[in-house]
C-alpha cells in the first residue's frame, strides 16, 4: 500500500476507530457469506492485523475496505483447507463481488438483532453483543464480566455455534417479529450498562468501561431507530444515571449514596442531553419503561439539593411503572419513594406486603431498604441488624463496606 493510500492526519485513537468499523466490517462479511461464526473470526484476525500493521504503515484511506478484504482473504484460505476446497472458492469469489453485497442502512441494527438471537441466554447475548457489536475482544469481555478467559472464549463459540444451528440468517425478522426483537436488543444494552453502573460483585461499585460501551451502542441503536421512543427513552435513561458517576464514589472507592453526593461533580452536559431526549420522547407515543425510568432520574438530577427531590412526583412515576413494568426491583423503589412521602412506618408495612414474594424478601437491597426506613424511624438497634444482614448477603465489595459503616453508624 503506497503513501498515497494512508488516511491524513486527525483520525480518531486505533482503537476507537477499530470499534466503530467492527460492526460494519461483520454486517458485510455474514451479509455476503452467511456463516457467523467463521465472518466473525476471520474479523477478529482482520482487526488483529490492523493492530500490528495500521500504526506502523498508517491507517489506510478505506479502512473498512481494508478490513473487509483482509478478513475475506482469511476466509478464503480457510475454505481453501477444507475438502470442499474448489466449490467453497468459487462461491467465495463470487460473494464478493460489488455487485453481489452492497451494504445497507440497516446492517447495524440487523447485526444486534442477530447477537441478540432468542435461541441464546441473556449472558450470551450479552457477550456476543460486547465481542460482535461493540469489538471488544474476548479478554476485555472477560474481565469486564469477571470470569476466566477460557471461559469467556467458550461462551462466545457456543454463541456462535447455536445461532448457526437455529439457521439465523442475516436479515431483519419479519415486520411481526421486529418489535419484541428490538426489545430484545433494548433489555441486553440495559443489563450491560447496568453491570458497569452498579458491579453485581468484585471490588469495584463501577465497571465504567462496561457502562461507556452500553452508552456507545444505544447511540448506534437510536440512529438506526430514530422514531423509536424507547431507545431515546433508553439512552436519556443511561446519561441522566451515568451524570453522577463521578460523585457516586469517595476517593478510596467506598460508596457516596445519592443523598449525600457532591451535585456538583455531576455532568451537566449529560444531564442537559439526556433530558433533551426524554422532553422529545415523552411527547410521542406510546410511553415505555425506559422512558418512565429516565423520567425519575431527570427529577433527582433536577434537583439542587437531595432535600429539594422532588418524591411526590417520583413516586407517581413509579406507580406508573410498576402498571406497565411490574418487577421486584420497581416494587423496592416504589415502596422508597412512599416512605419519602408518607413516612417510614408507611413504607415498612408496603415492604411486608412485599416480602410475601421470597424472592424480593432474600435479596440484599431489600434488607437494605429495610434498615434505612427503621433508621429513618429511630429503631437503631433493629437497624444496625438489618444492615449488617443486607451487607452479608451482597457480592459487592464496595456495598459491603457502606452497609457495615452504616451499621456502625446507626
Amino acid at each position: 500500500m503506497t503513501a498515497t493510500d494512508r488516511a491524513p492526519t486527525g483520525e480518531p485513537r486505533l482503537e476507537d476507530l477499530l470499534r466503530d468499523l467492527a460492526p460494519q466490517v461483520l454486517g458485510t462479511l455474514v451479509r455476503r457469506h452467511g456463516d457467523f461464526d467463521a465472518c466473525e473470526d476471520a474479523l477478529q484476525e482482520a482487526l488483529l492485523a490492523a493492530v500490528d500493521q495500521w500504526p506502523r504503515q498508517g491507517v489506510p484511506r478505506n479502512p473498512k475496505g481494508w478490513l473487509v478484504t483482509v478478513a475475506t482473504r482469511r476466509m478464503i484460505e480457510m475454505w481453501r483447507s477444507e475438502s470442499a476446497r474448489r466449490h467453497r472458492e468459487e462461491v467465495a469469489v463470487l460473494a464478493v463481488q460489488p455487485t453481489s453485497a452492497a451494504p445497507t442502512e440497516r446492517d447495524s441494527l440487523t447485526l444486534f438483532i442477530l447477537c441478540c438471537h432468542p435461541s441464546l441466554s441473556p449472558v450470551s447475548q450479552v457477550a456476543l453483543t460486547l465481542r460482535a457489536v461493540g469489538g471488544l475482544t474476548t479478554a476485555e469481555i472477560a474481565r469486564a464480566l469477571l470470569v476466566p478467559e477460557a471461559t469467556m472464549g467458550q461462551r462466545i463459540s457456543r454463541a456462535k455455534q447455536t445461532i448457526t444451528a437455529a439457521g439465523a440468517r442475516f436479515e431483519l425478522p419479519p415486520p411481526a417479529e421486529l418489535p419484541s426483537r428490538i426489545a430484545t436488543v433494548e433489555r441486553v444494552l440495559y443489563l450491560i450498562f447496568n453491570e458497569g453502573y452498579v458491579a453485581s460483585s468484585g471490588p469495584s461499585l463501577l465497571r465504567v468501561d462496561l457502562s461507556n460501551e452500553a452508552i456507545r451502542l444505544t447511540r448506534q441503536l437510536r440512529a438506526q431507530l430514530p422514531d423509536d421512543t424507547e431507545a431515546a427513552g433508553l439512552l436519556a435513561l443511561m446519561l441522566l444515571t451515568d451524570a453522577r458517576r463521578q460523585a457516586r464514589t469517595g476517593p478510596d472507592g467506598t460508596l457516596v449514596p445519592l443523598a449525600e453526593q457532591d451535585r456538583s461533580l455531576w455532568d451537566a452536559d449529560r444531564i442537559a442531553e439526556g433530558g433533551a431526549l426524554l422532553t422529545t420522547a415523552l411527547t410521542r407515543e406510546p410511553i415505555g419503561p425506559y422512558q418512565l425510568q429516565a423520567a425519575i432520574a431527570a427529577v433527582h438530577d433536577e434537583a439542587a439539593r437531595a432535600e429539594d427531590t422532588d418524591w411526590t412526583q417520583i413516586l407517581g412515576l413509579y406507580g406508573l411503572l410498576e402498571t406497565i413494568a411490574p418487577g421486584p426491583m420497581v416494587t423496592l423503589n416504589r415502596i422508597v419513594a412512599s416512605a419519602m412521602v408518607n413516612g417510614p412506618q408507611i413504607g415498612l408495612q408496603q415492604l411486608d406486603d412485599a416480602e410475601a414474594d421470597h424472592a424480593l424478601a432474600v435479596h440484599h437491597r431489600a434488607i437494605a431498604v429495610r434498615a434505612h426506613l427503621l433508621e429513618i424511624a429511630g429503631d437503631r438497634e433493629a437497624a444496625e441488624r438489618a444492615y449488617r444482614l443486607a451487607a452479608r448477603r451482597t457480592l459487592s465489595v464496595p456495598e459491603r463496606r457502606y452497609l457495615e459503616s452504616r451499621a456502625a453508624r446507626a
